[in-house]
């Protein structure tokens, strides 16, 4: 029997994850360039997305994180919410999602994102889809527990980083201190997406960024602190060529890199 071709592989993938909404985009360009297609289906489904180091879901999490950081590709997010429903991912655990992006990429982008989810779903539903809402289970945390808590979430992901922050800015921008220890009580410590879930999301968005080498360096080290192992970091960056090129994932790639043999040394 004659192999499957890197084309046939991808179409096959590209209509498991996105659906109509993957055709929709390759039809909109077979005009203009069909070869842009042809790569499109080749690299990102034939190439990466049929590896299984990674599920499809930690997948779509991490590039629903990338497309809602760099925010300047609506078009290309609203396909990826859709793969992301498509996969296994409930309305929730996109909403989450979204929602950690304000610590990284800011509101304005987040807002935009939670906008095109609500889009997403109302085409869904106009095409009788019916997503999961998921469970929202989360514990509403104090306003005087806030620093405690923010304290014990951040000492999950690294037991120095608290101490690290104090020492760099205790001195200069204390209450900068205290918001990143706060929002660490209103942003992780909501139980509606496990922490590797999390941390994915958090080493895309800041590989694809391309611009917080040492924020990406402590969340590599946090995410395996929390159960990612090398191979899968490695896998992200690879998917991260997709959506931010290669300059953005060999230099995630370094930086992992560097945290393993700093691991290593420990």
């Amino acid at each position: 029997m004659e192999k499957e071709s890197r084309l046939e592989r991808g179409y096959k993938k590209m209509l498991e994850i996105d659906g109509e909404a993957g055709k929709k985009v390759g039809s909109s360009l077979n005009d203009i360039s069909p070869e842009l297609v042809k790569y499109m289906i080749e690299y990102s489904f034939g190439d990466i997305y049929s590896r299984d180091v990674l599920d499809l879901k930690s997948k779509e999490i991490g590039v629903v994180a990338a497309l809602t950081a760099l925010g300047n590709a609506e078009p290309q997010l609203k396909v990826h919410i859709n793969g992301a429903l498509n996969v296994g991912c409930t309305i929730n655990d996109v909403k989450e999602i979204i929602l950690q992006m304000t610590a990284y990429s800011g509101f304005p982008t987040a807002i935009n994102a939670m906008n095109a989810l609500k889009e997403v779903i109302k085409e869904r539903e106009d095409m009788g889809i019916k997503d999961i809402a998921g469970e929202d289970s989360t514990r509403e945390v104090l306003p005087n527990e806030r620093y405690e808590v923010g304290v014990r979430e951040l000492a999950e992901l690294d037991s120095n980083q608290l101490e690290n922050l104090k020492s760099a800015y205790d001195e200069f921008s204390p209450d900068l201190v205290k918001f990143i220890v706060n929002g660490q009580a209103d942003i992780y410590a909501r139980n509606n997406l496990n922490k590797r879930y999390r941390e994915i999301a958090t080493i895309s968005a800041l590989a694809a960024l391309g611009n917080a080498e040492p924020q990406l360096r402590f969340h590599i080290n946090a995410g395996l602190n929390v159960g990612l192992t090398a191979d899968e970091v490695k896998e992200i960056m690879l998917l991260i060529t997709i959506y931010a090129g290669f300059p953005c994932a060999i230099n995630g790639t370094n930086v992992l890199k560097e945290v393993l043999a700093s691991r290593v040394c420990l």
